[in-house]
């Protein structure tokens, strides 16, 4: 109940949340704020690509409204098929059991990713494997930020691997 919202509204109690504000342009003055910085953006971007650019995954999303009440029995389901051209479609009211005559579902499609857009997923290939390496040794040596989640260990996880990360870092760092 509350879902991840919940979750993640009572992990920020008491501490300050800055939305809109791009990590790179205001760099000098985030990284004065903390002892510790979880970035969970692109390592390699933290890094300035000083050993070239990562592959991502990007994705576009096509909104629906449909005139029925419930279109797929719960919140997601995955398409793994070659032939389907969406990844997934999330029907939105399964999250929270909203009740009402119609729904709206939203598909998943993959698509090619390009420099200064959203990256979603890493490409998780023998190449990418080994440029990622040589950040991971830079991130090493970084005594102050850790480094989390898809963008930021390079890694693709499910939320419930995410959770499982986070909660091992916890434990690490006590």
């Amino acid at each position: 109940i509350g879902g991840y919202t919940q979750i993640i509204e009572k992990m920020l109690e008491g501490i300050e949340v800055r939305l809109n504000t791009d990590f790179f342009e205001n760099r000098e003055e985030l990284e004065a704020l903390a002892d510790k910085i979880v970035f969970t953006g692109m390592i390699d971007e933290y890094f300035d690509y000083c050993y070239g650019e990562l592959e991502y995954r990007g994705l576009e999303f096509e909104f629906e409204t449909l005139d029925v009440e419930n279109y797929q029995g719960n919140a997601v389901i995955n398409y793994t098929d070659r032939e389907t051209p969406f990844t997934r479609i999330i029907e939105h009211k399964h999250f929270e059991g909203a009740e009402s005559d119609k729904t709206i579902i939203t598909r998943e499609y993959p698509k090619s990713w390009i420099k200064g857009e959203e990256a979603y997923y890493p490409m998780n290939d023998d190449k990418n494997g080994a440029l990622y390496a040589k950040y991971r040794k830079l991130a090493e040596k970084e005594d102050n930020v850790i480094f989390g989640g898809r963008l930021g260990m390079y890694r693709y996880f499910d939320m419930w691997q995410v959770i499982d990360e986070a909660l091992k870092l916890v434990e690490d760092l006590e």
